[in-house]
């Protein structure tokens, strides 16, 4: 860790020779400033990670920052492995357009995983129209709101009371009841938070807004995973590419990033090759169209649990699988790239 109080061509030097002598080691850089032109030098310099302070906001929020650039630099130097395998994953389920079936993916992704004996938790962070809370039949008794105006120290005790828990053992921490309270969830906040809750469960599953808002960024930064979600219509397949364009533009490793496409099997005069060509890749797992997955949101039902045996089904366990088996990793995808055609037997309905 190389702490510097502004532009020093000193400590440029020094960042390059640590990175020469000891290369597996992470160099993370502490700011007291972002002077033009030195963020760019620290990285070429061969550091890991930046850390910019400032003076405001609470102590306890600068070093959860550090410790999550530390957290990042380490994993990045031991392969994207969770360290020590003291922290569970976090897999950001994103999307920049609504409507593609985020919250579904997060809902059955995060049920498929606690049946097979993990502990799970989902931080719905739609702020102003979340709708987990929907999709798994759980009222918001308490959110991530009351949470935050609780104020203090976070600790897993702490955050405990505020999770709603599903029937398949899930615990969900809830988007505010109103739109005007989403502005009251910062990312300090939320960086804080994913360190705490990744401490104490296998996976932590989030559900983002459409976008790449400061808050899905700051997600995004903090995970493990990213489980990019698109739909089969050429708008959405576009804005799928550019979705992971925008990850590979932030520097994140493709090689964490899973593809999933919702009504993969509609007849829209899109085939698989076209959409193959369209987003530049293939999609790691086709969730085909079912009659009752409209009908598993509406009561709060996941259809890995009301339609088990449907394929709608399947693909999502097939999703979980990968992330359990594989962590994500390449080999996972491979298996779960050979069951895609049995996923896709027709729409039913």
């Amino acid at each position: 860790m190389v702490a510097v109080g502004g532009y020093s061509e000193r400590a440029l030097s020094f960042i390059e020779g640590s990175v020469r002598q000891h290369p597996d080691r992470p160099v993370v850089v502490l700011s007291d400033g972002a002077p033009n032109g030195f963020v760019r030098r620290v990285f070429q310099a061969g550091a890991d990670d930046i850390v910019v302070l400032t003076g405001s906001g609470p102590r306890s929020s600068r070093a959860a920052e550090i410790l999550f650039s530390l957290q990042k630099a380490v994993a990045r130097k031991s392969g994207g492995r969770s360290l020590a395998g003291t922290a569970g994953s976090l897999i950001c389920v994103i999307g920049p357009k609504g409507g593609i079936g985020k919250t579904l993916t997060a809902a059955n992704l995060s049920v498929s995983l606690a049946r097979r004996g993990a502990r799970v938790v989902v931080v719905d962070l739609d702020l102003q129209f979340g709708d987990v809370g929907l999709a798994l039949g759980l009222a918001p008794e308490k959110t991530i709101y009351d949470l935050v105006m609780s104020g203090g120290s976070m600790d897993a005790e702490k955050v405990e009371p505020y999770l709603a828990t599903h029937s398949s053992g899930v615990r969900v921490l809830l988007a505010p009841t109103r739109p005007d309270q989403a502005g009251a969830v910062g990312v300090d906040f939320l960086r804080e938070l994913y360190s705490t809750l990744r401490s104490t469960n296998d996976y932590v599953v989030v559900d983002t807004p459409p976008g790449f808002t400061p808050e899905v960024i700051a997600s995004i930064d903090s995970s493990t995973h990213v489980c990019m979600v698109g739909m089969l219509d050429s708008l959405s397949l576009k804005n799928t590419k550019l979705g992971l364009e925008t990850l590979e533009l932030m520097g994140y490793d493709n090689g964490r990033v899973s593809l999933i496409l919702n009504r993969a099997d509609s007849h829209v005069g899109i085939s698989h090759d076209d959409a193959v060509a369209i987003v530049g890749r293939e999609p790691d797992v086709l969730v085909p169209s079912h009659r009752d997955i409209a009908r598993s949101i509406n009561t709060g039902s996941p259809i890995v649990l009301s339609e088990r045996r449907s394929e709608a089904a399947a693909a999502f366990h097939s999703l979980a699988e990968l992330y359990r088996n594989g962590n994500g990793n390449g080999a996972a995808k491979k298996r779960s790239r050979g069951r895609r055609r049995g996923l896709l037997l027709g729409r039913r309905g």
